[in-house]
């Protein structure tokens, strides 16, 4: 797994309340992203949490409901989210690289290549992690249905990624009885898994998780849906490991290990 998409919901970055970022969670996360970094990995980042970054700025007691009230909050918030990125990184020797993108951005054929020729630039440097966030101040889309969790599927197929890591509150997909699912290889099956009820701070659910991983695993990119709360985790999701839900391709031979 050379190339790695990792997108984090609001959930794992945001302490309870949803107010404010959590610090310690952006610490361990970028001592994970360095560690794949290190061996020898391309790491792209999907993130939310602009909106959460801002609530306290503003001096809100709760996240917004409202439209603008929730643009407001992500454009104060998504400089205090990617500052927090490159504080982190930096212990590692990385830089943080931001790139705000709406879905007509990706589905408009030259503004897609545009976006292709500068990531690939930017991973061709080695120590610069490219972090992608919906630009929330204009487009609405992820405001109100998907926590990022389409964009993650589609910066995967655009950057060509051998897998997608989905970093949320959940331990994967869990059955009946609460027990995660290792392995599903039957998307559509998937759906008779999910409940209805989401985490405090998340926008999609795992339904919107679910969605993003279909359009991931047509794409021929293999997906793994974890608890972004576990220490170790994102590791052990890139090397194989038995951790949160795993969604291979079909037909293709899918590289385990212990974690």
């Amino acid at each position: 797994m050379k190339r790695i998409v990792v997108k984090l919901g609001t959930g794992i970055l945001a302490k309870p309340g949803g107010r404010s970022l959590d610090t310690a969670q952006f610490r361990r996360l970028c001592a994970e992203f360095a560690a794949l970094v290190a061996e020898g990995r391309s790491v792209v980042i999907v993130s939310s949490g602009a909106v959460t970054a801002g609530v306290g700025v503003l001096g809100l007691g709760k996240r917004p409901t409202d439209l603008p009230g929730k643009q407001a909050c992500a454009s104060v918030g998504q400089p205090l989210l990617v500052r927090e990125f490159e504080r982190h990184l930096g212990r590692h020797g990385l830089h943080a690289a931001q790139l705000l993108v709406t879905h007509d951005d990706i589905d408009s054929r030259n503004r897609r290549a545009n976006a292709r020729n500068t990531l690939e630039r930017l991973l061709a440097a080695k120590t610069v992690v490219p972090i992608f966030n919906e630009n929330d101040s204009v487009a609405v889309e992820e405001l109100n249905f998907g926590d990022n969790d389409r964009l993650s599927a589609e910066i995967a197929l655009l950057v060509e990624a051998d897998l997608l890591i989905i970093l949320t509150s959940a331990d994967g997909v869990l059955d009946a009885n609460h027990r995660r699912v290792p392995v599903i290889r039957d998307i559509d099956s998937a759906h008779a898994l999910v409940l209805p009820e989401k985490g405090e701070n998340s926008v999609g659910g795992m339904a919107a998780k679910l969605a993003a991983v279909k359009i991931a695993i047509t794409g021929g990119i293999e997906t793994v849906v974890a608890d972004g709360r576990r220490d170790g985790v994102l590791l052990a999701a890139a090397r194989g490991g038995d951790v949160g839900t795993r969604f291979p391709v079909p037909g293709k031979r899918s590289p385990r290990r212990p974690a």
